[in-house]
Order: structure tokens, then sequence, then C-alpha cells
């Protein structure tokens, strides 16, 4: 498919598909999905996934900064709604208010930045006020609530306020149980306060994917989702959570990513002869190995060294020595059908064999998040049912 590069990455529609379809179930016809592409899309590809989210009917989509916000514009439809939840850049203010893209305000300088450069636009800036609830990141404290109220009040020739919502510190663990309570208990009563001044925002948010899954009640207008529509878990506790109350046994999600690459070279190395740089794997018997063109510049962590597994032809085949910036080794002793040129998953299916996203963050020790968003952006991506 990628003539022009050392790998590929796969994107399954149908799987993409069914996980959309997953959430909509849990949230309900009346419950609008805001999905989260930060991170290009999660290391999914923002060019390739806003399209095909479009085409399942999603027309809200998160981003963190205005960069990205610009780079989901360039890909989709005029009827979709952009919402940016971190770092403005202030020379795209005016672009921000003239493409109707919104924003979260969690500070008074943001505010008043917005306004000023609404009221040069003579068109309203439209914001989502984030509350700080207990995550102790970005949000209004209670004590600047007052302070907000008036300035909205003060702006509303210029500033549209079209949410209000917060964020949950640690939904995917039952170990943060109390002060998620305590966050929504904040949260109600900011939204008390501000609609006692007269500030009545059209929707309230504040789940993410394991806010969906652990506190449905919390969904309330709209719900931010990441990892679930890629396929994944917010954490195996919330996995386990939801599969023992639906009494499933398969899970109910499909992985959209897969990572692929090739043999690049095989050779032998003789017993007792080091392989690759220093001295980490030493040989006990002569050795047939595969190069593959993937290293930890592409997203293949270094941690994977010695211990990180691929699939070859149907082997499950071991990574020997260390995984260098571009490529790193395999051993092929006991796959003798293996040849250069042979297609190498490194995450994703080959016959009855599967390497997960899970299982490969493991191994490198990185969170799926983590290991998603490190995948190189310039690995070509590409759609396949």
């Amino acid at each position: 498919m990628f003539q022009n590069s050392s790998s590929f990455i796969e994107l399954n529609r149908s799987a993409l598909a069914s996980n959309i379809r997953f959430i909509q179930q849990l949230v309900g016809a009346n419950v609008t999905i805001s999905s989260v592409l930060k991170g290009n899309a999660y290391g999914h590809g923002i060019k390739q996934m806003v399209p095909e989210l479009e085409r399942l009917g999603i027309r809200h989509f998160s981003v963190f900064g205005s960069f990205e916000a610009m780079d989901v514009a360039s890909h989709s439809t005029e009827g979709s709604t952009i919402l940016v939840m971190g770092d403005i850049h202030d020379d795209h203010l005016p672009w921000i208010i003239e493409k109707d893209v919104e924003c979260f305000v969690f500070n008074s300088i943001r505010l008043s930045a917005l306004c000023r450069q609404a009221r040069k636009l003579k068109k309203k800036a439209r914001v989502h006020l984030e509350l700080e609830t207990g995550m102790n990141r970005t949000g209004i404290n209670r004590e600047e609530w007052d302070e907000m109220a008036t300035l909205l009040d003060n702006y509303g020739d210029c500033i549209d306020l079209v949410g209000m919502c917060t964020h949950f510190a640690g939904a995917e663990s039952v170990t943060n149980y109390k002060r998620i309570l305590k966050q929504k208990e904040v949260f109600d009563e900011g939204v008390t306060f501000f609609k006692s001044r007269g500030l009545k925002p059209a929707i309230l948010h504040t789940s993410c994917s394991a806010g969906v899954i652990m506190y449905p009640e919390n969904n309330l207008d709209m719900v931010r989702v990441g990892i679930l529509q890629y396929g994944l878990w917010p954490s195996l506790e919330t996995q386990v959570s939801h599969m023992r109350e639906h009494k499933l046994t398969e899970d109910p999600l499909r992985r959209v990513v897969s990572w692929k690459s090739h043999v690049m070279d095989i050779k032998t190395v003789k017993m007792g002869e080091f392989v690759g740089y220093g001295t980490s794997f030493l040989p006990e018997y002569d050795m047939k190995v595969a190069s593959v063109p993937v290293g930890y510049s592409y997203g293949f962590s270094r941690g994977l060294s010695n211990q990180g597994r691929v699939l070859i032809n149907g082997h499950r085949l071991s990574v020997v020595g260390v995984v260098n910036m571009n490529m790193f080794l395999v051993e092929i002793t006991h796959a003798a059908d293996v040849k250069v040129g042979d297609k190498v998953t490194l995450i994703g299916s080959d016959g009855d064999l599967s390497i997960t996203v899970s299982y490969f963050g493991n191994l490198s020790d990185q969170l799926n998040y983590e290991l998603l968003t490190r995948l190189d952006k310039d690995i070509p991506r590409g759609v396949v049912e």
C-alpha cells in the first residue's frame, strides 16, 4: 500500500464504526459525542480520522490546541463544530472567532483577549467555561466565580457562553471514587451559581471515556470521548467493570489501528557473538536474525530491546539486542519460511495471532495513550475496510 516508507499504519473502518455504535448505545441519542482528536487523533491521524468520523455522523470534535483545530478544520465539513480545550496561539484568535471555533475559558486573561478580538471583528466568541473542581490543572477556582460572572455579564456583546464543563481526575480508577463525587458536587454548585447570575449555557459536560463507563449518570449534554472510539479501554479496570456489569464474555471494542513493516535483511550470527549495539544479547547457539527498518524514532520504544515481540508469517518472534533509532532485530532461527520482504506486524493480527496495543504497551512500560501518540506522524496512514 505504501511504497515510500519503512512502515505503515492501517485504520480499520468497520472497527471504528463498531466502536462508535457502542459509544452511542452507552450514552443514548440525546447526548452529543465530541470526538477527541488531540495528539494527532491519538496517533491515528487527524487527516484520516475526521472524514471517517463524519461519515459515521460525528459532528463535534475536541482538540487540545489551536494548531490542531486548524488541522481538523482543513479536513472537516462546514457542518462540524470544533472545540479547543487547551492552548490557543495569540495569532490564531481572529481565526478562532471568524470560524466559530469554540474554546475553553479557564482564566480572565483568555476571556478578555477573546472579547477584544471579537469586538474588532464584530462577532461573538463562542466559549465553554471550565470550572476547577478538584483536578487542579486548569479551570476557574471557586473564589473566582463571582469575578468571572461579572466579566461574562459585562462581555455580553462579545462572548457567547455555549457550555460549562470540568474534567474528572482519574475516573478510570475506583481509587478516585470519592474525589470524582466531590468534583461533581462542586461542578453542580458552580452551575447553580452561574445560573443564579443569569448565565445559562446550553451544554454541560464533564465526562471523558472513563467517565462514560464508570459514571454514566454524569454524561449530561455532551461527552468528550477519546480512547474508546479507537477501540481501547481507559484502563483494565474500566473494561472489567463494564464487562462484568453487562455480563459480557467478549470485548465489545475493536482495535482500529494496525502497524506493519517488512523484513529488510536476514543474517546468521554465530554462537558467542554479541547481537547489535553493546553486549545486552549473547546467542547460546548459531542464530538467524532478521532486521526490521523501524526503531525508536518511529515510536518503537527502546524499552522493547530484548523483550519485544512481532508477528511474521504466523510466527510470534522475539526482538533481540538493543532497539536502534531506525532498526531492530528479530530472531527467526525457528521460523525457516521467513524471507526478505515478508510483512512484519508490530501491532495487529497475523493469522490466529495478535499483538494488541495493551500488550505492546505493557512490554515497553507505556500507557495506551502514550504509545499511540508517539507513533511518528510521518508514518503513512490509510483506511482499510
